[in-house]
């Protein structure tokens, strides 16, 4: 059973340093002061200068805004939810097999240990008590496999804890973000109908 627990290790390990290299690159693309200015212009229906600003942006709360911008004529809280669900599905890529890692790795540390729990009372039925110090051995090589799922599992408790608030902070920072643009287009929109104007 070693083997397949060598490749869960090995499925975790890449996992994680996939998934270290996304949260990485989205630290790198974030620019809370482009959201901040995206909002701002928006609060003014200048949407040409906010296609300017945000023109090759790497913050996915950006691209958010922009999605329900370019619709905004049609259904702005709509478009905004269809792009979230994207980035966040990006987000939970590969999350899963993590968490079946931390469930199949001590299941099959613990069957291996049962298998060779039960070779080890074979040999001891075939050669009897004149032989323990081989029954202990293998008793205690089968108990490898325990601990060696549980090692994986503990191990991959602390990235899936981790991947899974940055995920958690994300998706609150992504709705405060939306619902901001939502309250200040329907600003706009009150305001311009009030000096009867159209909206840009």
């Amino acid at each position: 059973m070693m083997y397949p627990l060598l490749a869960c290790s090995i499925i975790v390990l890449t996992v994680v340093i996939e998934r270290a290299i996304f949260w990485l690159k989205a630290d790198r693309g974030s620019d809370p002061v482009l959201v901040d200015s995206v909002l701002e212009l928006a609060r003014t229906g200048d949407w040409e200068a906010v296609r300017e600003k945000t023109r090759d942006t790497g913050d996915y709360v950006v691209r958010i805004l922009i999605a329900g911008i370019l619709h905004r004529d049609f259904s702005m809280a709509k478009a905004m939810e269809s792009a979230a669900a994207d980035v966040i599905r990006t987000m939970n890529r590969f999350m899963p097999v993590m968490d079946t890692m931390i469930t199949v790795a001590p299941l099959l540390g613990i069957f291996g240990t049962v298998i060779g729990i039960i070779a080890s009372f074979d040999m001891l039925g075939s050669s009897g008590i004149e032989h323990p110090e081989a029954v202990t051995a293998g008793i205690a090589q089968a108990l490898l496999t325990t601990a060696t799922g549980l090692g994986i599992a503990i191990l991959t408790v602390f990235p899936y804890n981790y991947f899974n608030t940055r995920i958690e902070t994300a998706i609150m920072n992504i709705e405060k973000h939306t619902t901001s643009l939502e309250i200040v287009y329907e600003k706009l929109d009150k305001q311009m109908a009030a000096d009867g104007k159209e909206l840009p």
